[in-house]
C-alpha cells in the first residue's frame, strides 16, 4: 500500500447493516464491485543498466556492470516534488538456477512533473540511484524486498522484508535512514503492505499459506499478528494489499503455485491476482473472491483525480507497467 487512505478507509455501523454472508462466513455485500482492467498496460518503467552494489553472490559480482535488471513487488507514491515515483525490488538478470539472486537493493523510478494520467507514458519513468543496497544496511540481512510506503508528518515510512520486517524512514524518498526490525515470524513474514484506518495503521503481509495483519498507532511499535485469510488453493500469497471502495474492502493478493518449467525468467512471476471483498477489513476468506486480474505484484491506487489503476511488474513485460483500473 503506497498512499495515505485517510480518506478511504472508513468503516461505518451503518455500513455493517444489511450484508449478506458468503458460504464460509465472511461478511460480504450484495451489491459488491467487481474490479476489471480497463484498457491495456503502459511500461512506464524499463530497467537501465546499472553497476551491482553487492555483495557478490554465485553469478553475480560487486562493481561489475549488468545491463537487464529484474523489477519485481513495489511502491507506488506521489513525492514531495511533484512526481510520481516507484521504489521496490529489482536484481541483474541472472540463469534460471538463481532465479532472486542479489535482490539486495531497491530500484528507484521517477516520473517527469505531472498528474499521473499525464505521465503513463511508455518508459517515461526514469532510473535514479538504487535505494538502500546492504552495504547501507549494516547488522541487516542482505535483503531488501517488496517496500512499502506510507506518509506521516512530513516522514515516509517504507517497510520491507523478507523477515524480519524493517523500517526505513526518509524525508524526500531519496534519502533513506534504516530503523531496524519490527518483527518477524517462525513461517516468515514478506511484502508488507501498509494501510490507514480511523487513526490505526494496519500492516498486511504474507506467511506461506496466509495473509496476517498487525496494528499500530505510531508506525513503529506493532501488535500480535491476526490472519486474515486462508488460501485455498494450493497456491502461497503473496503481495497483498487492501483497498476501500463504494462501502466494501477489497484484498488483492497475487498467488504463487509452484508450477514453473524453470526453462524462462517469465514462468518465475505469476501474474493472477485474486481479489476478494468484504466488510470487514481483518476478516476475508476464499468464498469472497470477486474476481481474477492478470498483474504480479500489483499495487492498486487513485490519482489526483480519483481514478483507479492496477500495477504489474514483469508482466506483460519486463518493468512495471499501469492500467486504469474499474469496478463494475
Amino acid at each position: 500500500m503506497t498512499y495515505d487512505r485517510r480518506n478511504l478507509l472508513r468503516l461505518t455501523l451503518a455500513g455493517l447493516l444489511g450484508c449478506a454472508t458468503s458460504p464460509l462466513g465472511a461478511q460480504v455485500k450484495p451489491n459488491v464491485k467487481r474490479p476489471r482492467i480497463d484498457g491495456g498496460y503502459v511500461t512506464v518503467y524499463r530497467p537501465a543498466g546499472d553497476l551491482f552494489p553487492g555483495p557478490d553472490t554465485e553469478e553475480l559480482k560487486a562493481g561489475q556492470w549488468y545491463e537487464s535488471w529484474v523489477p519485481n513487488d513495489h511502491a507506488i507514491i506521489r513525492g514531495p516534488d511533484e512526481r510520481w515515483h516507484a521504489i521496490g525490488i529489482t536484481h541483474p538478470l541472472t540463469s534460471t538456477k538463481r532465479i532472486h539472486d542479489g535482490e539486495f537493493q531497491s530500484f528507484h523510478a521517477v516520473a517527469p512533473k505531472g498528474l499521473l494520467k499525464d505521465v503513463l507514458r511508455d518508459a517515461a519513468w526514469t532510473d535514479r540511484a538504487k535505494i538502500l543496497p546492504a552495504a547501507q544496511r549494516p547488522g541487516e540481512i542482505p535483503e531488501n524486498h517488496a517496500p512499502s510506503i506510507v506518509l506521516k508528518d512530513g516522514l515516509y515510512y517504507m517497510y520491507y522484508g523478507p523477515s524480519p520486517i524493517r523500517l526505513a524512514t526518509s524525508p524526500d524518498l531519496v534519502i533513506w535512514t534504516p530503523q531496524g526490525a519490527n518483527f518477524s515470524e517462525p513461517e516468515g513474514a514478506r511484502d508488507p503492505s501498509v494501510v490507514l484506518w480511523q487513526g490505526t495503521y494496519y500492516l498486511v503481509y504474507c506467511t506461506q499459506r496466509e495473509v496476517r495483519v498487525r496494528t499500530s498507532t505510531d508506525l513503529r511499535q506493532w501488535g500480535l499478528p491476526h490472519t486474515i485469510l486462508r488460501m485455498n488453493r494450493n497456491t502461497d500469497p503473496e503481495s497483498p494489499t487492501i483497498v476501500h471502495h463504494a462501502d466494501s474492502f477489497y484484498l488483492f493478493v497475487c498467488g504463487w503455485n509452484g508450477v514453473w518449467d524453470g526453462k524462462t525468467v517469465d514462468g518465475a512471476y505469476q501474474h493472477q491476482t485474486y481479489v476478494y471483498a468484504s466488510d470487514d477489513p481483518l476478516r476475508f476468506d476464499a468464498g469472497s473472491e470477486v474476481a481474477i486480474l492478470e498483474s504480479h505484484a500489483s499495487e492498486v491506487f487513485q490519482g489526483e483525480d480519483g481514478q483507479w489503476y492496477l500495477s504489474s511488474a514483469e508482466w506483460p513485460r519486463r518493468g512495471v507497467s499501469i492500467a486504469r483500473l474499474a469496478w463494475e
